[in-house]
């Protein structure tokens, strides 16, 4: 079990936005500390079929397909959430990717140089931190151009969570990183060039510093718009360049949400009926043979609009369409069957202590639209990706003491 590994101070005589003068970092859910135990023992492996990494294509359509080996992904009918990949293009917010048997289109892409980024995640958001759960291709729209090409050797930051709409606290505070050593592994090495890496978060206007690569829960926001701006730093506080090291979202919080992860946060769905969505074997789907996916009724096509200079939530739709391109394979372990009560934690937890950072400016926010075109696709193979921070998978954490930020 690992426990928690964060803790948050700001800065004495900081001016603290309204919204973010209530908020308290607190323990995951319960329910989402029992249900993560039936995913722990799962190690995904994402590969991207197509378009093959550097590609230069002819047109502003792009087809691309996944192969997924190590975790089931599929969807509830009902709850409509599942494990399932997170995708981002170039630097907007991600979508949900439940069926891999049907391609992801990309329409209206401008001419370019383009970055697709995808990792695995658990169906209430949180990354998949092992390595293979993430992968990044560059692929060009009739031509090379210099954006969208972060340096494949050096620390890659890939914002996660919060984005959209939120209907419940606490709330998720997610990042992938890759090629970054733990702040506290860096700190054991002095004699070596390992670099001291740390995450400089920032929430309406007030920051401070992560130096663990673990989830964060918060609560205590203001009903409305909130945003959050997340930028990878040296140990003097400076920023490392590469890309997408610096990003800011925005999301809202609408309380008393009605969506499947709002009564999942508030522990409004019995935890037998909530196992459906982290068990293949409970799920209402009829998955296809050799990979778990879902058929609904329609079965949906992923398409997204090209990134836009205004920012906007995204969205999607769904048509059916037989894509005629072969299944991509997954190869995964059995599901382990849950016990109905996970033993209770042990409360004794020592926190390190996070370093206050100064007042950042506002950022501005992008954002992507999504559409829908069914068209299939040939897949291709792809070739290897940077590799991720190593770490032990998060099982269940040990509850804390809500910290008030002062």
């Amino acid at each position: 079990m690992v426990p928690p590994a964060w803790s948050i101070s700001l800065p004495k005589g900081l001016v603290k936005s309204n919204s973010l003068s209530k908020v308290v970092e607190v323990s995951p859910p319960q329910g989402l500390q029992k249900l993560s135990e039936a995913l722990d023992m799962y190690r995904p492996q994402v590969s991207i079929l197509s378009p093959k990494p550097d590609e230069v294509i002819q047109e502003t359509t792009v087809k691309v397909a996944f192969q997924v080996e190590g975790l089931p992904l599929f969807q509830d009918k009902e709850l409509e959430l599942g494990p399932h990949l997170h995708v981002l293009v170039d630097n907007q917010p991600g979508i949900d990717i439940f069926d891999i048997t049907q391609p992801l289109i990309l329409k209206d892409l401008s001419p370019g140089t383009h970055i697709l980024r995808v990792f695995a995640a658990r169906p209430w958001q949180e990354s998949f931190k092992n390595e293979g759960a993430y992968l990044q291709i560059n692929f060009h729209v009739f031509t090379k151009t210099d954006e969208n090409q972060p340096d494949p050797k050096l620390p890659l930051l890939t914002f996660n969570q919060p984005i959209g709409n939120l209907g419940a606290e606490p709330i998720l505070l997610d990042y992938y990183l890759t090629n970054a050593p733990l702040h506290l592994v860096a700190q054991e090495h002095q004699n070596d060039t390992i670099g001291d890496w740390r995450i400089r978060a920032t929430i309406n206007n007030s920051s401070f510093i992560l130096d663990h690569w673990q989830p964060l829960y918060l609560k205590g926001f203001n009903p409305g718009s909130n945003w959050v701006k997340l930028e990878l730093i040296d140990d003097q506080g400076n920023e490392i360049r590469n890309g997408f090291n610096s990003v800011a979202r925005l999301f809202t919080y609408k309380p008393n949400g009605q969506d499947g992860i709002s009564k999942l946060t508030r522990g409004e769905i019995p935890l037998d009926k909530a196992r459906q969505i982290v068990d293949i074997n409970r799920v209402d789907i009829t998955p296809s043979s050799p990979v778990p996916s879902p058929s609904p009724e329609p079965s949906s096509v992923q398409v997204i609009n090209a990134p836009s200079a205004e920012a906007s939530e995204p969205s999607s739709s769904s048509t059916k369409e037989n894509s005629g391109i072969p299944s991509p394979s997954t190869q995964i372990p059995s599901p382990v069957p849950m016990e109905s009560e996970a033993p209770k934690p042990d409360h004794s937890e020592t926190f390190p202590k996070l370093i206050p950072e100064e007042t950042p400016p506002s950022p501005s926010i992008d954002d992507s639209n999504h559409t829908i075109d069914p068209t299939p696709i040939t897949p291709t193979i792809t070739s290897d990706s940077p590799k991720p921070l190593k770490r032990s998978p998060v099982t269940s954490r040990k509850p804390i003491a809500e910290r008030n930020l002062p």
